[in-house]
């Protein structure tokens, strides 16, 4: 009797192994590196990231780049984009750690330009409120800040600059010094002033990339129509 129930558990214990996911249960994610993103409050869905065939290039604390799980030189990271076929319309998103340096990011973006994108999805991690769930197993999508990495025009433009500094970076708007918290502030009283809110960023290339989205959220929460980071092919 005793083997008898031994042998039905085991079979029991097999078919639960083998039945298939019941819905509400989280399904795989696209697989990928792993990295600490920098938080964001003001980014928006982009549940696009997660498809099977996103284009997702990875950028490292110590400023390794990865094509999808592919370890990738910013030479190569061109060639790989420019050779691989994609959906024009698709996005490319990137995914750097908070404390990847930003001349390893700006490396990814001139690819991205090389491969004629003309804005590129800058993945953060956020806080979500504290509600209790409504299912067992609700995705929430990835999130991010979009970009505009093309030839930027015109003589109402904002000019955000992130500097180098010994201990911590440098902060100011067109060429007047801003404490960091005081950014999104400042952008708004600017903003109320000006028809045109399209903010042009540029950082130091050893400013933590965490920094740099710091900037964006705040140009985003202050109400800016475009972030702008332009990158010129070939420079």
């Amino acid at each position: 009797m005793k083997c008898l129930l031994s042998v039905c558990l085991s079979v029991l214990a097999g078919v639960a192994i083998f039945a298939p996911s019941k819905p509400g249960q989280t399904p795989a994610m696209q697989k990928g590196m792993s990295v600490q993103m920098a938080p964001s409050n003001h980014a928006a869905p982009m549940p696009e990231a997660d498809q099977e065939n996103a284009w997702v290039v990875t950028v490292t604390t110590d400023g390794a780049i990865y094509f999808g799980v592919e370890a990738v030189t910013p030479e190569s990271l061109t060639h790989e984009m420019q050779i691989r076929p994609r959906n024009r319309a698709a996005k490319l998103y990137v995914k750097a750690d908070a404390g990847a340096p930003f001349s390893s990011v700006r490396q990814v973006l001139h690819a991205a330009r090389v491969d004629l994108f003309d804005v590129v999805v800058l993945l953060t991690s956020q806080a979500e409120p504290s509600q209790p769930s409504t299912s067992a197993g609700t995705i929430v999508p990835p999130k991010g800040l979009e970009v505009w990495i093309g030839t930027e025009a015109g003589s109402n433009l904002i000019a955000v600059q992130i500097g180098s500094a010994e201990r911590s970076a440098t902060l100011k708007i067109n060429n007047e010094s801003v404490a960091p918290a005081m950014l999104q502030r400042r952008l708004g009283q600017i903003f109320d002033d000006r028809a045109g809110r399209v903010v042009v960023l540029t950082a130091a290339g050893d400013v933590p990339f965490a920094q740099v989205v710091r900037a964006i959220d705040a140009s985003r929460a202050a109400g800016a129509s475009r972030i702008s980071m332009p990158i010129t092919p070939g420079v």
